[in-house]
């Protein structure tokens, strides 16, 4: 387990884009904690990182997007497991070479991988985040 303490997005951000050096193919990434936790702006620099051109947003009302050929990004936020299960779930987590990042994992805890990497989000006030890596 690692620990980081934020103190503003551009920080969060980085963590993102330094995971994402780290990253090999075939993994979920869980993105857990409450509004205003940091979970998308750790996920733009995770994009970021990954080479993703932006514009990167949440995709709250779409659930999920596709980045280039092997990068997805959900969010559990407003829907159940079926609703993730019936965009392909299974075959998206199936595939080595995906990238697969969650917001809102909790939400849909009953259809995540176990070896998936847990990062948990807290706010600390208005620019401080305290964000835990379980792998």
């Amino acid at each position: 387990m690692k620990k980081f303490i934020t103190t503003n997005a551009k920080q969060t951000q980085k963590l993102g884009e330094i995971l994402a050096g780290e990253l090999k193919g075939g993994v979920v990434i869980c993105l857990s904690g409450d509004l205003g936790s940091g979970k998308t702006t750790f996920t733009q620099g995770l994009l970021k990182g990954l080479k993703v051109e932006g514009p990167y947003t949440s995709p709250t009302f779409v659930i999920m997007k596709k980045y280039k050929k092997n990068i997805f990004h959900f969010d559990a936020y407003r829907v159940e497991a079926r609703d993730i299960l019936n965009l392909g779930w299974e075959e998206i987590i199936a595939k080595k070479n995906n990238v697969i990042i969650v917001e809102w994992a909790d939400r849909i805890k009953k259809i995540i991988p176990k070896k998936s990497l847990w990062i948990k989000f807290e706010w600390r006030g208005e620019n401080k985040r305290k964000i835990i890596i379980n792998n």
